[in-house]
């Protein structure tokens, strides 16, 4: 069972505020969910493989081609400043 003084630890990192009625009812809540988690501890994983996604779907992946190249004229079209060839733009300090 966590104490108040851990709820009230892990609220801090959370930067929230808790009432003291927010307390308790966490201090409860927080504990079941760390039972059930010890709960899980105690099962059996070593045959099981790790895997990326619940859902054994394929990754979206395509080719890294270059569609409609620009030149350097297009690129620069509609930037608000220029210099030459590159795009201008406030210097950053």
């Amino acid at each position: 069972m966590l104490s108040k003084e851990e709820v009230l630890y892990v609220g801090n990192l959370a930067r929230i505020e808790l009432k003291e009625e927010e307390i308790e009812k966490f201090v409860e809540q927080l504990s079941d969910i760390l039972k059930y988690v010890e709960k899980l501890n105690e099962i059996d994983t070593s045959d099981v493989e790790p895997m990326a996604h619940v859902v054994d779907i394929p990754t979206p992946m395509r080719d890294d081609v270059v569609k409609n190249p620009k030149g350097k004229e297009e690129a620069l079209a509609n930037a608000p400043e220029r210099d030459d060839d590159y795009f201008k733009v406030p210097k950053v300090i």
